[in-house]
Order: structure tokens, then sequence, then C-alpha cells
């Protein structure tokens, strides 16, 4: 995007591309499933863990085809851009944006990780076992619950074209 474009507020058309599957994201990890049957915590960070679950499923379903490695780095620049605006509005300085921006990709980038072993293991114990590890949970967590949707949205990801995928039309 141009500097120009910036500072005019125009959106950047590459990104815009990748918005609808970022609108699903958010979407999906606004599930109630997640909260009520799953037991993620209904607070900032627990809402913060469901967007990186959904997020984390998505990026490794478009590591697969090199096709998908820019609109991948797009989707990533929408999720800083809206974890800026929020650091923003909760009141974080501009001086502690950058620092703190680092520390969610660092999350997201760990649960990615945590989330390809589980994934690929044929056991559910592996997969709980880093759901757990990585999401904030309340009372009633249940990491399995969560690690059986995980499953179901990771094949329905493994269903979808790749211009499906980019236009958010994921059904589980």
């Amino acid at each position: 995007m141009s500097l120009l474009n910036r500072l005019l507020g125009r959106p950047d058309p590459a990104q815009e591309q990748v918005r609808p599957l970022w609108l699903k994201v958010v979407e999906i990890a606004r599930e109630p499933d997640w909260y009520a049957r799953g037991g993620i915590a209904d607070s900032v960070p627990g809402r913060f863990d469901a967007i990186t679950l959904v997020l984390a499923l998505v990026m490794l379903r478009m590591e697969r085809d090199p096709a998908l490695s820019a609109p991948s780095g797009r989707l990533t620049e929408l999720f800083v851009n809206d974890m800026d605006g929020q650091l923003r509005q909760s009141g974080i300085g501009d001086l502690s944006v950058g620092k703190q921006i680092g520390k969610l990709m660092g999350a997201l980038g760990g649960r990615i990780e945590a989330f390809r072993t589980g994934l690929a293991e044929n056991e559910d114990a592996a997969l709980i076992a880093a759901v757990d590890r990585n999401l904030t949970f309340g009372e009633n967590g249940n990491p399995a619950a969560v690690a059986s949707e995980m499953r179901v949205l990771t094949a329905a990801l493994a269903r979808l074209s790749d211009d499906e995928l980019l236009a958010g039309k994921i059904a589980r």
C-alpha cells in the first residue's frame, strides 16, 4: 500500500481480498459453543485465545498451498491492525503498543506450532494438552471439547477451495 493511500485512509486492496476471511475468523471465534461447551473464559484474554485458535487453524490450512502465502501475510496484517486498535482503545500508550503486538504475535506463532503438532497426532491427548496449555479457561473449562471442535473446523477448512477460503465461506 502506498504511503499516500495510508495517509488518506484508503483501504489496501490486497488486504481487502482477505477481509471476508478475517471477519469470518472473528465470527467463528465469537460462537457461543467455544465459551459454553468448551469453557473458554468469556473475558478479554479468553476472547483473544478464541480468535488466535481459529486464526491458527486457518493459517495452518493456508500454509498447505504456496499460492496462499501472500494472502496469509495479509491476513496476519489484518490481525495486527485489529489488535493494535484494540490495544489503543484499552488505553495502552503508543510507546507500548509495538511491544504488546510483539507478544501477541509470539502467542499466535506458538499456538500455530502447538496446534500443528497436536493436530498431526492420531490420538487426541496431544491436541488436548496443547489446548489446555494455550487457552484461558473458566471454571467449566473443557479442553477435550475444544479439541474436538478444532478437529471439526480443521476438516471443514480442508474441504474448501482456496477461493472459498479467501471469501470466508467456512461452514461446519
